[in-house]
């Protein structure tokens, strides 16, 4: 991933956050919560062209079966495949545009169609387009009629996205339910650290042992350190979230797109929630 100015943006914005939260409110719990809001604003960038990325990927899918398709209709026709794409490269890809009018240039300048679909394939750099390139250049090599290879390639790549979408609807309820389950998590870790943990301290005997958890908090840590307070047991719980966060996100991706890059997003959405809504009530709620 190449830096844009976006990215140099937000990377600034984080440093300049930091610099303010760290001469005014350093030491304090908004410190941690401004300092969570840095770590945001300086990741978000990455991961809108993150997003962007994998949108693209899937515009271009989308895309190369309309160029295919077109290509298809004019072979059917009777035109040489050749022809035909030079025929439908004025059309509109999107994404895939260029692409497509650099394989039109090629054929043009008289490179065989088969080796520029190969080098269309390695410009586009998309699993789906180079399969279904592939499979059109070995059914060539077998043979086979182009008509036929067209159509076959059509129908394979039309396959593949309509199992995506249908596996991408089958699961959304498990998606939105993978979401509700982690906001509950983060819900029960706060009641632990605002409610339970402080209330721990001053219980009574434990049974027959004669101590309290009170004097478990305030014993002495091995090295002679200070006593542990509940606030020094609540530390721990951001790393929890932040962990649970970001393998929830990764799981929930793979189970949606298939793909652990795209669980990126998730893991950062959770991770973000997870950060800010810990520090946030930290800040202004905490103290209360």
């Amino acid at each position: 991933m190449r830096l844009t100015k976006t990215h140099g943006i937000g990377i600034a914005t984080a440093v300049l956050l930091l610099i303010l939260a760290t001469i005014f409110f350093k030491g304090s719990d908004l410190f941690y919560f401004l300092l969570s809001l840095a770590v945001v604003i300086g990741v978000l960038p990455f991961v809108l062209s993150l997003m962007l990325e994998t949108e693209r990927e899937r515009e271009k899918e989308e895309m190369f079966l309309e160029f295919i398709e077109n290509v298809a209709e004019s072979v059917a026709s009777g035109t040489p495949i050749s022809k035909s794409i030079l025929t439908v490269k004025d059309k509109e890809y999107r994404s895939l545009s260029p692409h497509v009018q650099k394989l039109a240039s090629q054929i043009a300048l008289g490179i065989p169609v088969r080796q520029a679909f190969e080098i269309f394939a390695r410009d586009v750099k998309n699993d789906v387009i180079t399969r279904a390139i592939t499979l059109m250049g070995e059914a060539e090599k077998a043979g086979g009629n182009i008509e036929e290879i067209l159509d076959s390639t059509v129908k394979s790549v039309n396959e593949i996205e309509k199992l995506r979408k249908e596996r991408r609807s089958a699961i959304y309820n498990m998606v939105v339910q993978g979401y509700i389950i982690f906001f509950i998590f983060i819900a029960i870790m706060l009641v632990m650290e605002f409610k339970i943990l402080p209330m721990a301290s001053g219980l009574g005997d434990i049974g027959s042992v004669g101590m309290n958890l009170g004097d478990i908090t305030q014993m002495p840590t091995a090295g002679g350190s200070q006593a542990l307070t509940p606030e020094d047991m609540a530390k721990p719980f951001l790393v929890l979230l932040i962990t649970q966060a970001i393998f929830t996100g990764l799981t929930i991706g793979k189970i949606s797109e298939g793909s652990l890059k795209a669980g990126v997003k998730h893991s950062f959405l959770l991770a973000m929630a997870a950060l800010l809504i810990s520090t946030g009530v930290r800040a202004f709620i905490g103290g209360v």
